[in-house]
């Protein structure tokens, strides 16, 4: 498969992707592609490999066989740090902020990993901008602020760096329906950028509605892409939201046909 070339092509493409530890395959076979500029939720059953993929993006679990590209590179394996110095961003699930520093400090964090350090005090600004909640508090502990609150301290974070791409795992767990409800806004807010983002999520149901695009796993696999207004339609998608496995006698195609770039 050719490469497209970057600002025309997928923002992100995995191909036949076996990642794992050891003899063990978490993902076999995944395959799916982001739209650049799109919100793209990634969803399925728990311990369907919906955090595995993400890993796999960023360079946290290692890939046996297949090939990722982002921004119309290759980045197989690829270390952490060389792909925040490129433009992607990962916030993974639970809390990764420094509870001891100000919320303006641990998003000065962020520039850490920045492909440029011209302009840093605009972006910081930029970030608490886009966050009133956060503006609002910059000056507080970071550990005192409320779970929802701490999600987007960390979305913010990533804008220090001017992000491509942003990849968030499971934004709204353990968040009550308010605060989840913010986190859904912050991400239309980054698609408003420019941003694309890449988000894993169970309980996917109102962030499909905010999403453009959609991918169903399974067992390490993909099983279905779509719209995510129409995979929100198909009423064997319900079977995820209940927690089950998706049934066998009413398999789940490839969708529209954007999860496998054709030949």
């Amino acid at each position: 498969m050719d490469t497209e070339p970057a600002e025309t092509g997928p923002m992100l493409e995995l191909e036949n992707v076996v990642a794992g530890y050891g003899a063990a395959a978490i993902l076999d076979r995944v395959n799916l592609i982001v739209r650049r500029g799109s919100i793209t939720t990634i969803t399925g059953p728990y311990g369907a490999g919906k955090s595995a993929i993400l890993q796999a993006i960023f360079g946290l679990l290692p890939v046996r066989h297949g090939r990722i590209a982002f921004d119309g590179k290759e980045t197989t394996n690829a270390p952490p740090r060389r792909l925040l110095a490129a433009g992607m961003c990962f916030v993974p699930q639970g809390c990764s902020i420094i509870p001891g520093l100000t919320v303006r400090q641990n998003i000065e964090l962020g520039a850490a990993a920045a492909r440029s350090r011209a302009g840093l005090s605009s972006r910081l600004a930029a970030a608490l901008a886009q966050f009133p909640a956060l503006l609002a508090k910059a000056d507080q502990r970071a550990g005192d602020l409320a779970n929802g609150e701490k999600k987007l301290l960390e979305i913010a974070r990533c804008l220090m760096i001017e992000p491509k791409l942003v990849l968030i795992d499971e934004p709204s767990v353990g968040l009550p329906s308010d605060a989840a409800k913010e986190i859904l806004s912050a991400l239309t807010g980054l698609r408003a950028r420019g941003i694309t983002v890449l988000v894993a999520e169970q309980n996917a149901k109102s962030l499909l509605g905010v999403s453009d695009d959609a991918i169903v796993v399974e067992l390490g696999r993909t099983r279905h892409s779509d719209r995510a207004a129409s995979l929100m339609a198909d009423p064997r998608i319900g079977q995820l939201f209940l927690g089950g496995p998706m049934g066998v006698t009413a398999p789940l195609s490839s969708g529209t046909g954007w999860l496998e770039k054709k030949e």
